[in-house]
Formats: C-alpha cells, structure tokens, sequence
C-alpha cells in the first residue's frame, strides 16, 4: 500500500485524499474526503490552474491515477504556463499516471460540436467522462474550467443537472474531482452562475489582494462536507517547490512582514 493511502486511512478513522499542499492539508484536518467534488473558484491571476494541477502531480507521485481535462486551452500549452515544478517528471505522463485530455476531443469523438447541449446530451458527457475515470482507474480529476462548460448549459436546471450527475458517477467510483471556476473580480456569489456553489462539496475561494502597491494572491476554505476545516484566509505563494501558505494576519499583515 502506498505511504500516503496509509496515513489517511490512519486520520479520524475517515477516508481522505491527501491533496500533498501542506498548507492546505492543515486547513482540511487532514485532506479532502474522498469522493467530494470541490469548486476552486477566484477570478484571474489567483493560481487556480497552478493549485489544482499541483493537487494532480502529487496524486500521481503516489501511484493515485490522476486526470486533468481542459475545456479551453490547449494542454500541452497549459503544461508550459504553469508553474516549473521541481518533482514534476515527463514520466508521470509516459506512464499515464498523469493523463491529460482536451474535452474539445471528447465532445469530437462523441458528436457533440454544438452552442448549446441538451439534457440526452448531458448524460452522454458525464457518462464518457465516468468511462474515462474508471478505464484508467481515475482517483483524481480536474475540469478547468467547469465555467466553460456552464456556458454550454445555459440554464440553471442543466447546470444543477450536469454537476449532480457528475459529482454522484465520479464518487462512486472512488475519485475526486476539483471543478475550476471562473468569477469576477469583487464577485459575491462564489460561482458565475450560482448553481455550482450550492451543489459543491467543498468551496475553496482565491483571490487578489492589494497591500502596499503589491497584489497577494488569498485562499480561503469556504466549505468542506465531512470535515472540520479552518475559515481562515491565507497567503498563497506559488513556488517551484510547490504551493505555499501562510496566514493573513488581522489587520491584513502576513508572517514575515511581507
């Protein structure tokens, strides 16, 4: 058994998919709860792309088959925009422990080119994605960006539809899945279209903020079913080493004076 299924099976008795961001570990009591679809959800700039692939490279590491499907940019140059981690290692994707896959390829292959998607062609999407998780034996998933597909949904009711479906199939099978969300700047709802909130597991929020001319990059955990989990918000550093965290003081400060 792999060292990282061993320690959450020893936390609380509860199964947890470690996430291997130490900070964010911390805040979650221990990981995420296998099995929960949580919404990262901030508006550009905030490392949202950086954060969740980081959560991808980690599971793979430990021998947990992880996915990463992208909905509008290409993933090969996603790989070159995000940050150079040190421990990432072509390998992981000759192996496909790490597996990347343009859901424009999907959509493709299932003759589903079109503005807008119908309910038949909802089940038709999540039923392809669950089929991909459970061939390659799936343990950890990434859409960026669920907002994209959204905008292919239209309305609420196919929204509320296509993230209940998805989050019940890829629970089932044992793997969680982070949902990227796009906002705008100084947004009070947590999703563009308020539906995927609601349904979320869990709902970690990133942000921008100003302080003495700098812009710090925030996380906060808004909520997490099944766990205990800290409100607080942090300071985000993204780093070659990985993501960093340290608490945002009151009155704004950070540790360290930055």
């Amino acid at each position: 058994m792999p060292e990282a299924e061993e320690e959450e099976l020893n936390a609380a008795g509860e199964s947890r998919c470690i996430t291997g961001i130490d900070g964010l570990d911390r805040i979650l009591n221990g990981g995420i709860p296998r099995g929960n679809t949580v919404l990262i959800t901030g508006s550009c700039g905030t490392g949202k792309t950086t954060l969740s692939f980081e959560f991808l490279l980690h599971g793979a590491i430990h021998d947990e088959n992880s996915l990463f499907i992208s909905v509008t940019e290409n993933w090969e140059k996603l790989l070159k925009n995000v940050i150079p981690y040190d421990f990432f290692d072509d390998s992981l994707l000759k192996s496909k422990k790490l597996i990347m896959i343009d859901l424009g390829a999907i959509y493709s292959k299932l003759g589903l080119e079109k503005a807008e998607f119908t309910m038949e062609d909802i089940d038709i999407i999540v039923r392809a994605i669950g089929d991909i998780v459970r061939e390659w034996s799936i343990k950890r998933l990434v859409i960026d960006s669920i907002t994209s597909i959204c905008f292919q949904l239209k309305t609420k009711e196919k929204i509320r539809d296509f993230i209940l479906s998805l989050g019940k199939n890829l629970s089932e099978a044992g793997c969680t899945c982070i949902l990227v969300s796009e906002i705008s700047p100084g947004e009070q709802s947590y999703s563009m279209y308020g539906v995927e909130e609601a349904i979320a597991d869990g709902i970690v929020l990133m942000a921008n903020l100003q302080r003495r001319g700098d812009l710090l990059r925030t996380l906060q955990v808004v909520k997490m079913r099944g766990t205990m989990h800290s409100r607080a918000k942090y300071v985000l550093d993204l780093t070659s080493v990985g993501v960093l965290l340290v608490p945002l003081l009151k009155g704004g400060s950070v540790p360290g004076g930055i």
